[in-house]
C-alpha cells in the first residue's frame, strides 16, 4: 500500500504543520424566498381553496344541472288567443235507433246495411205466434165488452122512450079530464049534473094534473142519469176501441219500417234469427249532414257554454262551427260536446273520421307570453326558474300566470319581456332556489 503526500499551496506538505480547524468557522451568506412571503402565499392558496369550495360545493338550496337537458324560452310580447285544441270525431247530425219493439223471429229481410231508406219503408218482417194469439184474444174480449155496452145503451134508450110515452099518456088523460070538467061545470050549476058526479070529475082532473107533473119530474131526473150513463159508456167504448187499436198496432210492429229517411247502418239481422223485445237492430243516420263529437278536459267544464265558436282545419281551409250541446258526465277526465258547422261542411269527410278543432273562449288580445311547457304541471304557475344573462345559473322567482292555450301562457306579473325562463319539467329540482347550469358534453 502506497502513501501519497499532499502539499499545501505554498509547497509544504500537509503533514508538515498541525491542522487548527479555523477555516471551518467562516460565515456563509444565506439566499432564497423570505419566510413572510411563504406565509402570504400559503394564506392566499388557502383562501382560494375556500372560495372554490364555497362556489362549487353542493348546497341544500341549490343544484347543478346540465343546460342541454333543459328547455329555455324567452318572454315575448304578442297576441294571446284563449282557445283549447280538440280532437273531434265526425258523427251524423241526427241518429234514430231501430229497436225490435215486440220481438220475434225474423221471417224476411228487405233492406241491407248502408242502404238509403225512405220514411215508412218496410225493411224487415218478423213473426210472433204468441203475440198473434194474445192480440186475437184481446180483440174478442174488447168486441164482447163493446157489444155489452151497446145493449146497455139500447136499454137506456128504451127506458127514455117509455118515460116519454108515459108523460104523453098522462098529458092526454089530463086533457080529457079538463074537457069533461068544462062540460059539466055549467050543467052542475043548473042542477043537470049530480053533485057527486061533478065532484068526481073535479078530483079526476086534479089527479091527472099531479100525475103529469110527477111523470115530468121523473122524466127529467131519469134523463140526467141516462145522459151521464150514456157519456160514461161512450167513453168506455172509445177506450176499448183504442185498446183494440193498440193490440192491432202491436201486430203491425212485427213489420219493421223506417221511422225517418236516411242511411241505414248497423243493420245485420238474418232470416231465422230470434230478436228479444226492445233489442237494438240498427240505426238510421241523417243524410248529408254531420256534426262533431269532441272530448274536452274536465278542467274546462265551467267555461264551455252552448253557442261558443270553434274552428276546424281541413285540407288547408278553416271551417266555422259552434257548440250545440254539452254532456256534463265526466269519464276518464273528459266530458263530451257536440259541434255543428255554421256554414258549409268540409267536402269529403267520412263518418268516424277525426278532425283537428280549436274551441275559442275569447277574441285575441295583446299580452306578455311565455311558451307553454311541462313546468306548469309541477308548479301550477306559482314560480319559474329565471336564467341569468350569462346563462350560468337560474334563480327561482314567484310569478303570476293567467290564461294558457296549447302554445303560450299569459304572464300577469313577475317577468319582463326578454327574460329567459326554464319551461321544461322541473322534476328533481322543483324544491331548489337556485340552479347552477353547466354546459353539456360536446
Amino acid at each position: 500500500m502506497s502513501i501519497v503526500s499532499m502539499r499545501s499551496g505554498n509547497g509544504d506538505l500537509a503533514g508538515d504543520r498541525p491542522v487548527s480547524g479555523g477555516a471551518m468557522d467562516r460565515t456563509v451568506a444565506k439566499s432564497g424566498v423570505p419566510t413572510w412571503l411563504k406565509w402570504a402565499a400559503g394564506a392566499a392558496l388557502l383562501a382560494s381553496l375556500l372560495a372554490a369550495f364555497w362556489l362549487y360545493a353542493p348546497r341544500g338550496d341549490s343544484q347543478t344541472v346540465t343546460a342541454d337537458r333543459l328547455t329555455i324560452s324567452t318572454v315575448v310580447n304578442g297576441s294571446f288567443e284563449d282557445y283549447i285544441p280538440l280532437r273531434a270525431r265526425v258523427t251524423p247530425l241526427l241518429t234514430v235507433f231501430l229497436d225490435a219493439i215486440e220481438g220475434g223471429r225474423v221471417e224476411q229481410v228487405i233492406a241491407e246495411d248502408g242502404q238509403s231508406v225512405a220514411k215508412g219503408e218496410l225493411i224487415a218482417v218478423l213473426s210472433n205466434a204468441e203475440l198473434q194469439l194474445m192480440v186475437l184474444a184481446r180483440q174478442t174480449e174488447v168486441e164482447q165488452q163493446i157489444n155489452n155496452m151497446r145493449s146497455q145503451e139500447l136499454a137506456l134508450q128504451q127506458s127514455r122512450l117509455a118515460n116519454q110515452r108515459a108523460v104523453l099518456e098522462a098529458g092526454l088523460e089530463m086533457d080529457k079530464a079538463q074537457r069533461q070538467y068544462e062540460r059539466e061545470a055549467p050543467l052542475a050549476e043548473r042542477g043537470f049534473v049530480a053533485a057527486k058526479q061533478f065532484a068526481d070529475t073535479r078530483d079526476q082532473i086534479r089527479y091527472e094534473r099531479e100525475r103529469l107533473a110527477m111523470l115530468q119530474r121523473a122524466e127529467s131526473t131519469d134523463e140526467q142519469l141516462m145522459a151521464s150513463q150514456l157519456a160514461q159508456q161512450r167513453a168506455s167504448t172509445a177506450a176499448l176501441r183504442n185498446s183494440l187499436e193498440i193490440a192491432r198496432a202491436s201486430l203491425e210492429g212485427l213489420n219493421l219500417r223506417a221511422p225517418v229517411s236516411g242511411q241505414l247502418s248497423g243493420f245485420n239481422i238474418r232470416v231465422g234469427q230470434s230478436l228479444a223485445p226492445g233489442e237494438r237492430i240498427g240505426q238510421i243516420d241523417s243524410p248529408g249532414r254531420n256534426k262533431l263529437l269532441a272530448g274536452v278536459d274536465e278542467f274546462y267544464l265551467g267555461r264551455v257554454e252552448p253557442g261558443q265558436t270553434a274552428s276546424i282545419d281541413w285540407n288547408g281551409r278553416t271551417y266555422a262551427a259552434k257548440v250545440t250541446k254539452i254532456y256534463p258526465q265526466v269519464q276518464n277526465g273528459q266530458f263530451q260536446v257536440d259541434l255543428e258547422f255554421t256554414g258549409a261542411e268540409p267536402s269529403g269527410i267520412q263518418r268516424g273520421q277525426t278532425l283537428q278543432a280549436r274551441l275559442s273562449f275569447s277574441d285575441p288580445a295583446p299580452a306578455r307570453l311565455i311558451p307553454n311547457g311541462a313546468f306548469y304541471t309541477e308548479t301550477g304557475g306559482a314560480f319559474v326558474f329565471v336564467v341569468s344573462p350569462d346563462g350560468t345559473s337560474a334563480i327561482k322567482r314567484p310569478v303570476r300566470l293567467g290564461r294558457r292555450n296549447s302554445a303560450y301562457i299569459e304572464v300577469l306579473e313577475g317577468l319582463d319581456t326578454g327574460e329567459r325562463v326554464i319551461t321544461s319539467p322541473y322534476t328533481g329540482f322543483a324544491d331548489k332556489d337556485r340552479l347552477d347550469l353547466t354546459p353539456g358534453k360536446e
